[in-house]
């Protein structure tokens, strides 16, 4: 046996397990780091906690909670942006045995409700009173939920109808777990002696092409067996400080706390996308990740500083810009087949030019320290990843889902290749199914599907292999390449899924003008659409809007009907959540048919079909968000 099989087989059988061993073996490192508000007008001062700091406070959690009632593998909602509140919280959830359900801040009251009634969640850890205020309007729905819990104290205030009780601080919780420990000091340490690999550690729900999210469940194995791979990989080092920003309420982040655990190394935690640029100098870190959408948003603002200072200075920046691209192809392809990233001497003596006058200052921008990015959740453009690499930023992509865990493949540090997603973790296995699909199979596979069976069954095979619905290619050393993807169900580069033919259903069903419409959006930063207006509906209110008598092409070109389309846009967005949102669309200049293959015999949508015969029309919706 290797020693890293050795690591992953004789891993802890839970992840409660695993963060008292981290804590036994450092107790006074440094674990976190996280913002304290300024009061005025000046920076943010960051505060710390050790492990064994760390450990105080989950195991005052952990017992708040078993006083209050809460039973092994019961689940406990957490509603909160990322905040070291977060991580605490859900380790204190895991160390009472129980189950943490992670829910977006930013989902609206129907879905959280459902979502919670759905886990039967006995107990919501809730950031602040708008959290508070979706359980508070649904609370008829949730008749199990028996606590909410609040981070924010001042925000821990009970209303009219409340029941007795129903509404306590994090304080308070902790409060009552210290008093329960010390009444019976082992209280914490017997529920996770307790816990074994099988229980479910994590329920947290994902979107589906019907609207409604499925809840996936992870066991604690599922999580220890991460830790372990993530270990193994020695992409992360003890020494390491990074720096977490992404929303913990996805499969990515909660991995990267698991992964933490296990190396040890110091986790700068704060969540407010709008404080990254200003955090990165302060924190300085030697390792992050994000997804793609950060990397897309850098490259565009670096971008657009060059053109706002003049031409000569973009003509630097788009002159170095290619050299890096270049840089990086050769390094890496040289890499690949001789185990050496050197390059031509005319080509390193361009790169040293154009380090001196734009990449240091790039990396500077970062914190000057940083080794390398993880990027997951959707694909990475490679002409970004490329820029970066050459640039000094060298970024690691990585794939994997909700449905296993989050980290399945990762590319290997120095051998890492642009446009893959890498090779497999320790103890996964990857196949290509004979239809191009990809399909997993490992200790990070979910259990199944929260109370779906049939749905479990579609994409889980008994021998463990899982489907992905994504498709794609290994490379003969077991590179990953992401080719398609297999169903409709599409993902933003922010990470989120969508559902084209949801949102297309519901604008047809607002607008009685739409003949046909197009969501697009995948491996993109927003949602577009492309819509073909019915003829004889839009010709006859051509008529009373000063277009009479126009020809069909000239009336969907007109400024009025443009307006007249928005207005339904706007209807539609009103009851999507943020990340489904239309942010431009453009109306086609003719209705699609079957006779130009837009449409099947039985008038269904082929989508790639329209993407092709439009794509002009589609890049120009998402002109200036990514420069070329």
């Amino acid at each position: 046996m290797t020693e890293t099989q050795a690591l992953i087989e004789n891993r802890p059988p839970s992840v409660a397990t695993l963060f008292l061993d981290r804590v036994e073996a450092t107790p006074d490192a440094e674990a976190y780091r996280y913002p304290v508000p300024a009061t005025g007008e000046g920076p943010d001062t960051w505060a710390a906690l050790t492990w064994r700091q760390a450990a105080d406070r989950v195991f005052a959690v952990a017992a708040g909670l078993i006083d209050l009632g809460i039973l092994p593998e019961e689940r406990v909602a957490l509603a909160s942006a990322t905040r070291v509140e977060w991580i605490l919280a859900d380790l204190g959830i895991m160390c009472a045995g129980a189950a943490t359900t992670p829910v977006y801040p930013s989902t609206d009251a129907d879905e959280t409700a459902f979502m919670l009634a759905d886990a039967e969640c006995r107990i919501l850890i809730a950031e602040d009173a708008a959290q508070l205020a979706k359980a508070r309007l649904r609370r008829a729905e949730l008749p199990g939920l028996a606590h909410v819990v609040v981070i924010d104290a001042a925000d821990a205030t009970p209303a009219e109808g409340d029941p007795e009780g129903w509404v306590l601080s994090l304080a308070d919780l902790e409060k009552r777990g210290t008093a329960l420990l010390e009444r019976r000091p082992q209280a914490v340490r017997e529920r996770i002696e307790a816990l074994r690999p099988e229980q479910l550690a994590t329920l947290i729900y994902t979107s589906g092409t019907t609207g409604r999210p499925k809840g996936v469940r992870l066991r604690h194995d599922a999580w220890s067996y991460m830790s372990r791979a993530i270990e193994a990989t020695e992409l992360v080092r003890p020494d390491d400080v990074q720096y977490l920003w992404l929303p913990l309420a996805h499969v990515f982040g909660k991995v990267l706390t698991t992964g933490h655990i296990a190396v040890g190394h110091i986790t700068a935690v704060d969540g407010r996308i709008d404080k990254i640029v200003e955090n990165l100098p302060v924190v300085r870190p030697t390792y992050m990740a994000a997804v793609p959408r950060i990397f897309e948003k850098v490259y565009n603002g670096v971008a657009a500083k060059a053109r706002a200072a003049g031409g000569a200075k973009y003509k630097i920046f788009r002159w170095a810009a290619d050299v890096a691209r270049e840089y990086a192809k050769v390094s890496q392809d040289n890499y690949r087949r001789t185990g050496s990233k050197a390059v031509p001497f005319a080509l390193a003596a361009k790169h040293r030019v154009a380090d001196a006058l734009v990449y240091a200052k790039i990396r500077e921008a970062f914190g000057g320290r940083l080794r390398a990015c993880v990027s997951g959740a959707s694909a990475l453009a490679p002409d970004i990843g490329y820029f970066f690499a050459g640039a000094g930023i060298h970024i690691l992509e990585g794939y994997g889902l909700t449905e296993t865990s989050a980290a399945n493949l990762v590319n290997p540090g120095d051998a890492y290749r642009t446009g893959t997603v890498g090779k497999p973790l320790p103890g996964t296995e990857v196949r290509i199914a004979d239809d191009g699909e990809i399909l997993l199979r490992g200790p990070g596979v979910m259990e199944g599907y929260h109370r779906q069976p049939e749905k479990t069954a579609e994409v889980l095979e008994s021998d463990g292999w899982f489907h992905t619905g994504d498709i794609g290619e290994l490379s003969p050393d077991g590179y990953l390449r992401i080719t398609d993807r297999k169903k409709d169900l599409i993902k933003t580069s922010g990470g989120k899924y969508v559902a084209p033919a949801e949102i297309e259903g519901r604008f047809k069903a607002v607008c009685p003008f739409v003949s046909s419409i197009l969501v697009h959006g995948a491996d993109r930063n927003y949602c577009t659409a492309l819509i073909a207006l019915d003829g004889p509906a839009v010709l006859d209110w051509a008529k009373d809007h000063g277009l009479a008598g126009k020809p069909y092409a000239e009336v969907v070109a007109a400024p009025e009907t443009h307006a007249m389309v928005e207005g339904y846009v706007q209807r539609l967005n009103e009851g999507l959540q943020r990340w489904q949102t239309i942010k431009k669309f453009r109306l086609l200049p003719r209705e699609l048919d079957v006779e130009h293959g837009e449409l099947t015999p039985s008038l269904k949508l082929k989508r790639p079909v329209v993407e092709r015969t439009y794509k002009d029309l589609i890049e120009e919706m998402y002109a200036g968000a990514r420069e070329a």
